[in-house]
């Protein structure tokens, strides 16, 4: 996770793990004939998926690299682990470079994956998952209602999403070896879970973040309160308090 803000809440950011976990997951399973060299989790968080690139990979020293100390404090199960800007942080002869949701964070694309490519043995991978979200009402919302309470803080005229298209991705890493890449449309059930709309408490961990962080304590209570009126026209509950989310991922595999 890129660095730069405040510090990230492990406990929030866990309490959707099994959806955020399902797509690391999807990423892995096409993963496979690595050359020697160590496995890397890049955005490793608090350490969900160290168990599955452990299992799949036993015999690979796992290293985990973030930013958020107060994530690394809760990530288990790594040969060892790096508090590093995604930014910042390099290495080479890596088998493995697996980012799970961690660099739309980052930007210019078109130079952080060759970049990271780079860091690769010959044969090695690179491995990434992102969201791809910006432009359904979840993250559109949060632009929005921003930009209207306060012009002076949040002006988004020239605003590019961070993220590109599986077919762009696909352009952009061709010349450096085999690309793989894809999108994918999770249709995510949110339980409803104390106050609050259930797709708001699925992006405070997140999207919401660098809103919150610009706002006081006041200002944050009607952000959060207009963006909570808005979420429930678009992601109505049903009978239960649950609602239907659909959160669109981009991913891709290049190896060099």
């Amino acid at each position: 996770m890129a660095g730069g803000r405040k510090d990230w809440d492990p406990g929030t950011y866990a309490r959707f793990r099994g959806l955020r976990l399902r797509p690391a997951l999807d990423l892995l399973a096409q993963v496979d004939g690595l050359p020697a060299g160590d496995v890397v989790d890049l955005g490793c968080g608090d350490g969900a998926v160290a168990g599955p690139l452990r299992a799949r990979y036993p015999g690979r020293r796992l290293v985990g690299v973030d930013s958020s100390p107060a994530m690394l404090a809760q990530a288990r199960g790594y040969d060892a682990t790096v508090c590093a800007d995604i930014g910042d942080w390099r290495a080479e002869g890596v088998a493995l470079v697996f980012s799970n949701a961690a660099l739309h964070w980052l930007g210019d694309h078109g130079a952080l994956m060759p970049r990271l490519a780079g860091m690769l043995a010959a044969g090695g991978m690179l491995a990434v998952q992102m969201p791809r979200q910006f432009f359904a009402p979840s993250h559109r919302f949060l632009r929005d209602i921003a930009a209207a309470m306060f012009p002076e803080r949040f002006d988004y005229a020239g605003w590019q999403a961070p993220v590109a298209t599986a077919a762009e991705y696909q352009a952009m890493l061709s010349r450096l070896g085999a690309v793989e890449a894809w999108e994918t449309d999770y249709v995510q059930r949110l339980e409803p879970a104390g106050a609050g709309h259930p797709v708001r408490r699925f992006t405070e961990s997140t999207a919401m973040r660098p809103f919150l962080e610009r706002l006081t304590e006041a200002e944050a209570a009607r952000f959060v309160a207009a963006y909570e009126e808005a979420l429930a026209a678009a992601y109505p509950a049903g009978e239960d308090g649950a609602v239907l989310f659909p959160f669109r991922r981009v991913f891709f595999t290049l190896r060099v």
